[in-house]
């Protein structure tokens, strides 16, 4: 459901994207996980977990939270998978800031890789427990200042996409 400019919303499996880049809402490893982050790893097969391996650790981070990195897609449609550590909410003094550094952060990346289209789930709201509605605010707002970039946000229920519906 197209709402807004270059903001659309689809109730449904982000793994279906036929998106220039999936986001993954990845931890800080980048070596799969629950939720979101397992579902991508699982459709894009060997080859996605290959391609993170190859980012640079830093004491077993590669993705600090609040940033992206970007591989190959393994599997998916998709060309690129953009790997954004949104906050633990609970852990985080500032989850408001870093949530929106993992989403600029990824749509930078989009951009400098030349893709004009990206598929976001909901970043930090699963195992994160970050609040829908405040999370909502924060990746309508920063996805729209980049226009040049065709979001669908992917989200797993109706009722997460009602709190998004309701903020665009």
């Amino acid at each position: 459901m197209k709402l807004d400019g270059n903001i659309e919303l689809i109730i449904g499996d982000i793994t279906s994207s036929e998106a220039d880049a999936i986001v993954n809402a990845a931890n800080p490893k980048m070596l799969g996980g629950g939720g979101v982050d397992g579902a991508i790893h699982r459709a894009a097969g060997a080859g996605l977990l290959d391609a993170c391996r190859k980012v640079k650790a830093v004491n077993g981070i590669r993705c600090p939270f609040g940033e992206a990195r970007i591989t190959s897609a393994g599997n998916l449609r998709s060309k690129y998978v953009i790997h954004a550590a949104g906050p633990i909410y609970r852990n985080e003094q500032t989850p408001a800031s870093v949530l929106e550094s993992a989403y600029r952060s990824a749509c930078e990346l989009a951009i400098k890789n030349g893709c004009h289209s990206v598929a976001f789930p909901a970043i930090s709201c699963g195992a994160y427990g970050y609040p829908y509605e405040e999370a909502a605010q924060i990746a309508v707002h920063t996805c729209r200042q980049y226009p040049q970039l065709y979001v669908t946000f992917y989200l797993i229920d109706k009722a997460l996409a009602d709190v998004f519906r309701s903020v665009i």
